[in-house]
This record gives C-alpha cells, structure tokens and sequence, in this order.
C-alpha cells in the first residue's frame, strides 16, 4: 500500500505542477525538482531516524512515517500553487521511511536463515504496490480528477498507519540513552567493512540503473518505431520489469538463503549487465519489452539479496541505522540516475544510456567479486 500510494501520482505529477499555473517553460524543471526533493530530503535524515528506530523500535518509526505522510501526501490535494506542492514534497521526505524500518523490523524478526526468503517477501510486496501504482494512477485521474487521487493516497496511507499501529508486531524493548550504542559502534562491530560499503554502494547502483533510463524510456520506444500507441506500449514495458520482479523475489529469497546470497547477488549483477547491455542492442519495442521483462528477474534477486547480507554482518542493536544508511545511498542513487540518463542520452543517443548503464553495473560486479572472493567457498558470509 505504502509503494502503490507512492507510485500512484507519478504519471501526472508533471501534469499537476502544470495545471497549478506553472509557465511552462519551468513544467518539466519544477516536477523533477518536486521528485528530487523528497528523495534528497530522505537522503539526509535517514541516519537520524534509524538512530531513532534502535532507541524505541522499527514499529514507532512505521507509524511516525505512515502517518505523516497521510497528511503530506493527501494534502497536496489542497494546494493552490507550485511552491506549496514543493514545501510538502519535502515534508514528505523528511518524515519518510516506512520500508526500510519495515525492512529493519522483519530483518531484526526473521531467523537470520531465513532472512532471504522473509525479506523477498517483503520486497514482493513492495514491488506490487508500485507496480500497481502507475497502472491505475493515469486510469483514477481521467474518473476523479487528480486532486481527489491525492486524498486517495492520503487515506491509503492512514489506513496503513492503521494497519500498523493494530496488526504488525515487534519483540523490542526501548533503551535508555546510555543503552542505545553509538554509531561509531555499530560500524566498529560489523564483521567486514569493505562488504559493508560495497553493499551500500550496490543500493545506489541499483537504483541509479533502474532510474538512468527513465527519463528517456518513451523516447527510445519511439525512436525503434512505436508511434501509434507510444504511452500505452511505454507504460507496459515499464511494467513488464515490475511484473517478472514480483514473480521471482519471494522465489528468489529462498534461493539465496540456500546457495549464500553472496552467491546470488554476484550472479544478479552478472545478469543483469548482461540484460541492459541487450536492451541497448534492441530493434523493436516488442524486443525491448521482452529484454526488460527478463530483467526483472535479475532486480527480483538484488535488493532482497543486499538487505539479507546486511542482516547477517551487521549487529543487531544497530540494524536500523544500517539500513538507514543503506536507504541513505538508494535515495542518492534516485536523484543521480536521471541526471546520468539525460546527459548521456544528450551527448550519445539513446542506446548509450544502456550501454553507460551496464558498464556502471559491470563495475560494480567486479567491486563486488572481489569482497566476496574470500567467501566464495562457503555457503554464506561469516
């Protein structure tokens, strides 16, 4: 619910900036701008509120964010011009931070065997929400109107404020401040330090691939001939990859608990460069819907895979300060992957988007192979 509610307003938001009486020569500017700063906003305040989650538990952390964002979000439907569309834009990423102290929550739950398979439910979960989102976001702005979506959102999001605060539940006793261990710490506790960056590099990377080609996926269906049905044939190959990650995570999670999701990370990223070096080999539409569709498969496997191998090197009294930091790097990786998109699909086209991309995957495949390497030989990381 928390990603559907998220993914719900992104097709229209530049077309919401633009009916609060933008010029329109600033539309485009001041939606990637209310996009950007709620990610760069979350960026900067993760750290503090998973020092917060290891103090009182993930669970109050869950229903501060839920809640929050059920006014930020459904406020927007109140609005009446661009300035106030960005001042609760970031709001709402300051006070963000359900999934990851959901993640930290079922991290610090789950038998630590286990973790793979609990954690890519979780991320199936995610995955369907957002995936979701897009597909009927469009559909319930064309019959309510987008202002009534935003309440929409707002009351989905109080619902699962709901849903926490009387469903979800936690083993955690709040400490006392001389109990709460320090930063410096919990960082001098993990096993390996070198995995520890490799892996919060991983998230950034993750994301940065999958947002590098966002900005310019419509035009590059239309450059291998789709003219027709561009935005509908665009909005299913952009869910195509949704649809075979929320197939394969949960499946995926099980594998990796099973063979070391060391193994299985290291085997995401090879497939996965793979995948988008193809995609910018791609002649049709229908081939490029294909090669994204299998991508997904590879996406299935990281995030559940980089979370469970946090679990495992991390202490458990500072689980949700790695995670923010984790969170920290995603939210990075948000902001940089449309830069790194537009520019290069300026200065090259659109096929080297792909290619840059992969080999930014490729690199962090190597980086990756070589913290793992001393590892290979066991079934997981000790």
């Amino acid at each position: 619910m928390t990603g559907a509610s998220f993914s719900l307003v992104m097709p229209f938001m530049a077309l919401y900036v633009e009916e609060l009486g933008t010029p329109k020569n600033q539309v485009a500017f001041m939606a990637g701008l209310a996009v950007a700063l709620s990610a760069l906003a979350s960026a900067l305040v993760s750290p503090l509120w998973g020092k917060l989650a290891d103090r009182y538990g993930r669970k109050p952390m869950m229903i501060r964010a839920s809640l929050v964002m059920a006014f930020t979000m459904g406020g927007l439907a109140f609005i009446s011009n661009v300035y106030w569309l960005l001042l609760l834009r970031l709001l709402n990423g300051l006070f963000a931070g359900y999934v990851p102290n959901a993640t930290a929550l079922v991290a610090s739950q789950a038998p630590k065997s286990k973790s793979g398979y609990a954690l890519g439910t979780l991320a199936t979960g995610v995955t369907a929400g957002t995936l979701i989102g897009p597909l009927i976001g469009g559909t319930l702005a064309e019959w309510l109107g987008m202002r009534n979506v935003f309440l929409l959102v707002g009351i989905l999001l109080l619902i699962c404020n709901l849903m926490t605060i009387f469903m979800v539940k936690e083993d955690f006793q709040p400490l006392d401040n001389e109990e709460v261990m320090p930063t410096r710490q919990v960082i001098g506790q993990v096993k390996d330090k070198k995995i520890l960056l490799g892996l919060f590099v991983t998230s950034m990377i993750i994301y940065i691939s999958a947002q590098s080609v966002s900005p310019i996926l419509a035009l590059y269906v239309r450059h291998l001939g789709e003219t027709e049905n561009l935005m509908f044939v665009s909005g299913l190959i952009v869910s195509s990859m949704g649809f075979s990650s929320l197939l394969s995570s949960s499946w995926l999670g099980k594998v990796g608990d099973k063979i070391g999701n060391h193994r299985l990370l290291l085997l995401a990223l090879a497939y996965s460069f793979t995948m988008y070096f193809l995609c910018g080999l791609a002649q049709t539409p229908w081939q490029l819907g294909l090669l994204r569709f299998l991508y997904g498969f590879g996406t299935g496997a990281l995030m559940p895979s980089v979370n469970s191998l946090l679990t495992k090197i991390s202490p458990k009294e500072g689980l949700s300060r790695i995670f923010s930091y984790n969170q920290m790097f995603s939210y990075l990786g948000q902001v940089v992957g449309p830069f790194i998109g537009s520019a290069v699909a300026t200065g090259l086209g659109y096929r080297w988007v792909f290619f840059v991309t992969s080999a930014i995957v490729f690199s962090n495949f190597i980086w990756s192979f070589l913290n793992f390497r001393q590892y290979l030989t066991s079934k997981d990381i000790v």
